[in-house]
């Protein structure tokens, strides 16, 4: 089950980002997300959050669409994107992307780039897309389709990851270790059609980067 989150982010490129809805089972509107997703628009599944960020009006036409709206308290442990994470999880999904959770609120961004390791510690495939990067959590392997444009980084989210091999990119990696707070794994570019990164040890964070 594939579960699309809209987030009240930086989104400028609708026509770009508008590809994640594929395929969604779920679509869940997180508070201020609301000016989003009229922009697609698309009628979410559900509308959630403390309402600290939306306006009036978007509040109201999702309202009028008989969109479901759960509120939250504005004093509480997690964040709108959080919620709606958890939300997600509860009702089966198997892949949740994350659109708009990332912006000017570096606390914001940073919080839901780790959401990642939530997910995946319950075995669900994560994204974090915008216009210019699509970032993803790997414990083990992952295949990368090229696409013109794009650079492949690879950013340790554990103390070091063991055990790292690339296939397909311009600068490869065999069998290395690199450690978190290191800026080897920046801007690598394709050599193949399809590139591969596997590792043995830790967690790595997968980022497809366009200017």
């Amino acid at each position: 089950m594939k579960t699309v989150i809209v987030c009240n982010g930086s989104i400028k490129d609708y026509t770009y980002i508008k590809k994640y809805f594929a395929g969604a089972d779920l679509i869940i509107c997180a508070d201020g997300g609301a000016s989003h997703i009229r922009k697609f628009g698309i009628t979410p599944s559900l509308l959630l959050g403390d309402f600290d960020s939306i306006d009036q009006e978007d509040y109201d036409y999702l309202k009028e669409q008989n969109v479901e709206i759960v509120t939250f308290p504005v004093e509480k442990d997690m964040t709108d994107t959080e919620i709606a994470v958890e939300l997600a999880v509860e009702k089966g999904s198997s892949q949740i992307v994350i659109l708009g959770g990332i912006g000017t609120r570096m606390d914001h961004s940073l919080s839901n780039i780790f959401l990642l390791k939530k997910l995946m510690s319950g075995n669900i495939k994560g994204i974090i897309a915008d216009e210019y990067n699509e970032i993803t959590l790997v414990r083990d392997h992952i295949r990368i389709e090229k696409e013109e444009g794009l650079k492949i980084s690879l950013l340790p989210l554990t103390d070091k990851v063991v055990g790292v091999t690339t296939k397909g990119l311009y600068y490869p990696l065999n069998e290395a270790t690199v450690e978190m707070g290191s800026t080897w794994g920046i801007s690598n570019e394709f050599k193949e059609d399809i590139a591969e990164v596997t590792l043995k040890e830790g967690l790595l964070l997968v980022i497809k980067s366009r200017e």
